[in-house]
């Protein structure tokens, strides 16, 4: 057996938790924090250069006591050393999850089917670091011998989503290339970006661990035949480069075997940007950044394996989550960087989590009776505030939000430093306290408001507060701690589906519409009748061919 299989239904500590909720369900967070002046700081966890702040959630010392109890009885800690030592956890796929072997210093040894993946993993870095030397100093050079302008990565899913967060997050430390993602199907998208660039100076990625993703091929194959009007077929080998475990596939490409960058079957793709996937990372920002991002995620990796989990910030915040998501039933969390340069990060944090954790069935293979998974979304702060918070506020549904700031800007402007984070703290401070009637009544009294309009408008300013807030305050952006804070959040998700007995790895609920484009792109190409479907899809079929 590699992970435990426990219905946490079944657990003592999830009755107990049902009991312990409908005893705290209604209270308020202020009298917590009123009873206890020692509250922020007995949740509060100090790690490196982050500081954790969980105590403005709905709940108490009991809570955080009875969610560990469950950690323990769901084997938490036996499933960690299970990932880490490299035992077949993803058994529907029967694949060991080993990302985190992608980050491990050289010293680690890490046995797969009996070899020690460590050599291998360092020997690809070291490809992936004279690589970006070759093309950032601009020995590499195109077919034309000029130096490249642009990077172009072309994937989708884990092959795009990662990369395009880390090189966006990073912007700050980049240096004289532009890079580029192609992801969606959409011919309009990578025309789009072929009209910005010169075929003499652009470096294409091709990012596709079988070299048979339709969207990815499409796409590559669009960008080849683009470049062909400048370059011959020989040039190909000196632009195009790939991240792919089909070498035969890759070669018939055209792309030179020397610039064929190996991938594993045993790292998901969700959680593939520390492995030659990142090369466009590299390529974007330098292969030191790179590497510095893949050391303050192993430093998040050791903090997990090793931290007891009462000051342990992934198990903690996995643990709040499912307080949330499985007792006061709330479907969604928010997460909100205040940082522009987190422009994606909640983009990237929807496929990373809900393709890991949306699983109706559990791992015994029978259909779960709670619930698992949350929809995660989320946009940077301040803009958010302006958008969304008027919901969270005011609106009828529990959303329990992540607050990510960094304590010191980038470029250093301290008036505009100091007003984001007043807004990062006032918001969280806001949503623990609400507004009373009492408050909005003086307010208007101050204001010289006549008591009709008072008493009309008095309902409508009243906040309830209470709305739960994790605040995760980072010293400053830097590769290393940008590092640290996916691994975190990869780490949450494992623990999570751990504890709701799934299996986080696997995503067959992708591939079902796949298969089912394929079907029909045969027949939009054929003139057979098109039958076997819905009413509603053969209409929609009818009307999309006739217009064609």
């Amino acid at each position: 057996m590699a992970l435990p299989k426990i219905n946490p239904t079944q657990t003592k500590a999830w009755v107990k938790l049902q009991e312990h909720y409908k005893s705290i369900k209604d209270v308020h967070m202020t009298q917590w924090f009123s009873e206890n002046e020692h509250r922020a700081s007995e949740m509060t966890i100090k790690w490196e250069d982050f500081y954790v702040d969980y105590s403005k959630n709905r709940m108490d010392t009991k809570t955080l006591a009875l969610l560990l109890e469950l950690a323990e009885e769901t084997q938490l800690k036996l499933a960690i050393d299970k990932q880490f030592q490299g035992d077949v956890i993803n058994e529907t796929e029967g694949r060991e999850v080993l990302h985190t072997a992608l980050r491990n210093p050289k010293s680690a040894k890490v046995m797969v089917e009996g070899q020690d993946i460590m050599p291998e993993i360092h020997e690809v870095k070291a490809k992936i670091k004279d690589f970006t030397a070759s093309v950032v100093n601009g020995t590499k050079k195109g077919y034309t011998n000029k130096a490249f302008t642009d990077v172009v990565n072309i994937g989708i899913g884990g092959s795009d989503l990662g990369p395009a967060m880390v090189v966006d997050a990073l912007q700050y430390y980049k240096n004289q290339l532009t890079t580029h993602f192609v992801s969606n199907v959409d011919g309009d998208h990578v025309n789009e970006v072929l009209k910005k660039l010169n075929p003499e100076t652009t470096l294409f990625v091709i990012v596709s661990k079988t070299f048979t993703t339709q969207e990815t091929l499409s796409n590559a194959n669009t960008i080849k035949e683009w470049f062909l009007k400048s370059g011959k077929e020989s040039d190909i080998a000196k632009h195009f480069v790939a991240v792919s475990t089909n070498i035969e596939n890759v070669k018939s490409f055209g792309i030179d075997e020397n610039n064929i960058f190996p991938m594993w079957n045993w790292v998901g793709g969700r959680f593939s940007l520390w492995s030659a996937v990142g090369l466009s990372i590299s390529l974007a920002v330098g292969y030191s950044n790179f590497d510095a991002l893949l050391a303050g995620a192993h430093d998040m990796d050791e903090h997990f394996k090793s931290e007891d989990f009462e000051s342990n910030i992934p198990v903690i915040l996995a643990l709040i989550g499912v307080w949330y998501t499985n007792f006061f039933e709330s479907e969604s969390e928010a997460v909100i960087g205040y940082s522009q340069y987190l422009n994606q990060f909640a983009t990237y944090l929807q496929q990373a989590n809900m393709e890991s954790n949306g699983k109706s069935v559990d791992r015994n293979g029978e259909m779960v009776t709670y619930q698992t998974g949350n929809i995660v979304w989320g946009e940077p702060g301040t803009n958010s505030q302006h958008a969304f918070f008027q919901l969270i506020h005011q609106g009828t549904k529990l959303i329990p939000a992540d607050f990510i700031g960094f304590a010191k800007s980038l470029h250093g402007n301290a008036d505009h430093q100091d007003k984001l984070m007043s807004n990062f703290i006032a918001q969280t401070e806001a949503l623990l306290n609400g507004k009373s009637a009492e408050v909005v009544n003086n307010e208007f009294e101050n204001q010289g408001v006549d008591n009709a309009v008072k008493e009309q408008l008095t309902p409508f300013k009243i906040f309830e507060g209470n709305k739960p807030t994790n605040t995760i305050l980072i010293n400053q952006l830097t590769p290393k701690s940008l590092g640290k804070l996916i691994a975190l959040y990869e780490h949450k998700i494992f623990v999570q589906g751990v504890i709701w007995n799934i299996y986080s790895y696997d995503q067959f609920g992708v591939e079902l519409g796949k298969q089912l484009a394929t079907k029909i792109l045969n027949e939009l190409n054929s003139n057979d009748k098109i039958i076997n479907h819905d009413n509603s899809t053969l209409d929609l079929l009818s009307y999309y061919k006739n217009f064609k």
